[in-house]
C-alpha cells in the first residue's frame, strides 16, 4: 500500500485539483451530490458536462468511477505510488480501484478511502474484507458521541477511519480484525491529518488492560447465519446478537472513571422482552446507561435488506439463502431485529441508572449532547426530596409548551411540554407542574415556587410537592430542568 510520504504526496494532488469537500459540492451542485447519495452518477455527469480540467478528472475517477485519459495525470506526483499499489489501474485509460471522497467536520477537512460503491443500478457481490465507506450508520454514529475533548478514545472497529476522523480526543487508538481496513484507514486518517494508533485485532484483544475516556463503535452487528463467504464489515461471525453482548459488557473493563461507550447496532427480540434482555447484559456492568430502540425489522424485511446488501437480490441462490437465514432465526427463537443506540458510563456509583426504551420518533441531531446531559443529570434527579425542593432548576431554553383544547374554551385540554433540541422528547404536564415549571428561572428554589402555585391553587403546598416532585424528577433526568 502506500507510504507516508505517498500519502503526502497524493495530498498535494487531491489539493492542487481543488478536490476539498466545499469545492466538490459547489461543483456538484444539490442535485449531483443528492445523486451520488442515491449511487447514481448522471447527475454529477451532466454536472460536469465535457469538462477537462483537473477537478473534474479527479471527480470522475475518484467519485464517479470514471475512466480519465492517464496524460491528464501524468503531473500528479503520486501517481507512480498509486499505480504501484493497485489504487489506480490501466494503460492510456486510467481508473481507480477505491473510492476516495472528500469529507468534512466542524474539526477538520479530509478524505476517506474505502472500496468502491455500486453504482448506477450494478449489482455486485462485495470482497469478503470488503471495506464500507461513509454509510448511514456511520455518520449517524459520529453525531451520537458526546462533544467536547477526551484524553484517550477508541475507535473499535475502525473501517474506513471514519470515527477517528471525528475524534477530538488527546490520542486515538482505532483496531479493525480486517487487514484491508487498517490500510485504508491509514490512507483516510493520513489525507486528514489525524494521527492514531491503528491496531489489528477482534473486539478489545488489542487494548487488553488498557483504559479510555471514550469508546465509540459501529460494529459487526448484522445478526446471519454463519458462512464461508461472510462479510466482515457486518457480519460478526458470533451467534445471535452475541458480539453486541460481547461489546457491552467487555466495555466496563476499558472504561475509565467517567468513561463513555457509545454503540449503534442491532439485538435479537426473542421471546423475552427486549428490553428485560438488553437490561441483562447492562445492569452487571455497574455502568450507567441509556438504549433507544429506534426500530424493529421482522425477519422478511431484515433478510432482505442484508441480501441486497450483499449484492444476493437476483442471484440463483437468492431463494436459498432467504431460507436457511430464516432457519437460522426460528432455530435460535429470533422473532424480530431491534435497531438503535446504546450509551454506557462509568459512572462509579452504587446504584446505576439503566434506561431502556422505544423511541422511533424524530430527533434533533447531532444527539450526543442529549446523551451527555442525560448522564450529567442522573445524581441529580436522585436527591433527597428536600435537595430537590431546596435547588433552584433553570428551563431548557430549547422547551416550548403547546396547549391543546377545544377553539374558544377557558382552559387548555393539554398542555405539553416538547423539546426542540437533543431527543426531541415531549411529556403532557398538568396546570400545576406547568406553572412550577415554567416558573423555574434558576434564581428560586423549586420549594418557593411549589408554594406559591399552591397558594394560586388554593391547595395544601406537600400535597403539591408530592405531586410534582416524581414528574420534577422525570423532566431534570430527560434534560427538560437544569441545575441553575
Amino acid at each position: 500500500m502506500l507510504e507516508p510520504a505517498d500519502i503526502d504526496h497524493l495530498r498535494d494532488d487531491l489539493l492542487a485539483a481543488d478536490f476539498t469537500l466545499d469545492a466538490v459540492s459547489a461543483r456538484l451542485g444539490e442535485a449531483g451530490l443528492a445523486g451520488l447519495a442515491r449511487n447514481s452518477t448522471v447527475p454529477a455527469s451532466r454536472a460536469l458536462g465535457d469538462a477537462d480540467d483537473a477537478q473534474a478528472d479527479a471527480i470522475r475517477l475518484w467519485l464517479l468511477q470514471q475512466p480519465v485519459p492517464g496524460r491528464r495525470l501524468a503531473s500528479w506526483s503520486s501517481l507512480p505510488a498509486l499505480r504501484s499499489a493497485g489504487l489506480v489501474a490501466g494503460g492510456e485509460q486510467l481508473g481507480a480501484t477505491v473510492e476516495l471522497k472528500p469529507h468534512g467536520s466542524e474539526r477538520r477537512q479530509g478524505w476517506i478511502c474505502s472500496d468502491q460503491t455500486p453504482l448506477d443500478g450494478r449489482v455486485t457481490r462485495p470482497r469478503t474484507d470488503f471495506v464500507l465507506g461513509a454509510s448511514p450508520a456511520s455518520t449517524t454514529l459520529t453525531q451520537l458521541v458526546p462533544p467536547g475533548q477526551v484524553g484517550r478514545a477508541l475507535d473499535l472497529g475502525t473501517g474506513c477511519g471514519i470515527q477517528a476522523l471525528h475524534l477530538d480526543a488527546g490520542e486515538v487508538v482505532a483496531t479493525d480484525l480486517n487487514p484491508r481496513a487498517l490500510e485504508l484507514a491509514r490512507i483516510s486518517l493520513g489525507l486528514s491529518g489525524v494521527d492514531a494508533d491503528l491496531r489489528l485485532g477482534s473486539l478489545y484483544e488489542p487494548v487488553a488492560g488498557e483504559r479510555f475516556d471514550l469508546v465509540v463503535t459501529n460494529p459487526p452487528y448484522v445478526i446471519s447465519p454463519p458462512t464461508p463467504d461472510r462479510l466482515v464489515y457486518r457480519d460478526g461471525g458470533f451467534g445471535g446478537d452475541d458480539l453486541m453482548r460481547e461489546v457491552v459488557t467487555g466495555a466496563p473493563r476499558h472504561l475509565a472513571d467517567g468513561g463513555v461507550l457509545v454503540v449503534l447496532g442491532n439485538w435479537a427480540i426473542t421471546a423475552e422482552p427486549w428490553d428485560e434482555r438488553l437490561a441483562g447484559w447492562l445492569r452487571p456492568t455497574g455502568c450507567d446507561a441509556l438504549v433507544l430502540q429506534r426500530e424493529v425489522l421482522d425477519p422478511f424485511e431484515y433478510v432482505e435488506l442484508w441480501l441486497a446488501d450483499a449484492g444476493l437480490a437476483g442471484a440463483p441462490e437468492y431463494h436459498r439463502r432467504y431460507a436457511e437465514w430464516l432457519d437460522y432465526f426460528d432455530a435460535a427463537g429470533i422473532r424480530g431485529v431491534g435497531m438503535g443506540w446504546l450509551a454506557l458510563r462509568a459512572s462509579g456509583r452504587g446504584e446505576p441508572v439503566v434506561r431502556i426504551e422505544e423511541w422511533p420518533h424524530a430527533v434533533h441531531q447531532p444527539v450526543g449532547a442529549a446523551f451527555a446531559d442525560f448522564f450529567a443529570a442522573v445524581p441529580a434527579s436522585r436527591l433527597p426530596d428536600a435537595d430537590v425542593l431546596a435547588r433552584s432548576w433553570l428551563l431548557h431554553p430549547g422547551v416550548v409548551q403547546e396547549t391543546i383544547g377545544r377553539p374558544g374554551a377557558a382552559d387548555p385540554q393539554h398542555i405539553v411540554l416538547r423539546q426542540q433540541f437533543g431527543f426531541g422528547r415531549a411529556v403532557e404536564a398538568g396546570t400545576a407542574l406547568a406553572a412550577v415549571v415554567g416558573a423555574c428561572d434558576g434564581d428560586l428554589p423549586l420549594g418557593l415556587l411549589v408554594g406559591a402555585v399552591a397558594g394560586l391553587l388554593e391547595v395544601a403546598p406537600d400535597d403539591l410537592a408530592a405531586d410534582v416532585l416524581p414528574q420534577v424528577r422525570r423532566l431534570v433526568e430527560e434534560g427538560y430542568l437544569l441545575d441553575g
